[in-house]
């Protein structure tokens, strides 16, 4: 799911323009080591924190169904994290820098939700909306003073971003249909060395099983009338 989510935002910004203008979208960490081999105007959005949203969870699961409206396969329920990035914009001078992150926080505010255009693989295939929120990384979320400390590199004006998507729960193949009786066989116990006898169980007076097979709803016979005992009273 994150490297989906990595490619929607690369496809975003570079929708905005920053493909036409020759600037690279990057999700490198900005060590001082990959800033020195840095040419070219450069936007990095890197991940620095993970976490899940506990209040989206949910204990329902969902049915995946084949062309004939059969169930294949239940899936649990998506589990949904906040992905924290941080933005940065990299130039040969400062004012260039500037403009790059001016045109990054344009197009990030202006979003709300990525479109499923840009959505790929399991973030495609749920369907379900993945959210953006720039600007701020939470209160919960470390600062970016000291992300730049852990990585050992120069504080540079940066922009948080949070992404919250949804994580595929676990696929389990259902086992298929029923549309045969039961079949028993018997081998009596007086005569064990004789061939076993075979016979499948169906329904009383029921020839065709239907379209759910014999394995469907049927509508119970009447119980049979009481016999009376000797010593019964009369009613």
């Amino acid at each position: 799911m994150i490297h989906e989510v990595d490619e929607a935002l690369r496809g975003l910004l570079e929708e905005s323009g920053l493909a036409a203008s020759g600037v690279e979208v990057v999700f490198d960490a900005p060590t001082s080591d990959w800033a020195a081999r840095r040419s070219a105007p450069t936007v990095c959005a890197f991940l620095y924190d993970i976490r899940e949203d506990n209040s989206r969870r949910n204990s329902s699961a969902g049915e995946i169904y084949d062309e004939d409206g059969f169930v294949v396969a239940r899936r649990s329920p998506a589990r949904w994290f906040e992905l924290t990035y941080l933005v940065t914009a990299w130039a040969s001078r400062p004012q260039d820098e500037h403009r790059l992150l001016s045109q990054v926080l344009s197009t990030l505010v202006s979003t709300d939700t990525l479109a499923p255009r840009l959505l790929t693989g399991s973030l495609a295939e749920l369907g379900l909306i993945v959210g953006l929120d720039a600007g701020g990384t939470g209160l919960d979320a470390p600062a970016a003073s000291d992300v730049w400390s852990a990585l050992g590199g120069e504080l540079k004006p940066s922009l948080g971003l949070r992404v919250r998507a949804p994580l595929a729960g676990i696929e389990r193949v259902a086992a298929p249909p029923v549309t045969e009786g039961l079949v028993v066989r018997s081998v009596p116990h007086s005569l064990p060395d004789e061939p076993e006898s075979t016979r499948r169980l169906r329904y009383a007076e029921i020839d065709d099983p239907g379209g759910e097979g014999f394995g469907g709803s049927r509508e119970r016979r009447p119980a049979p009338a009481r016999r009376r005992r000797r010593g019964d009273r009369q009613p």
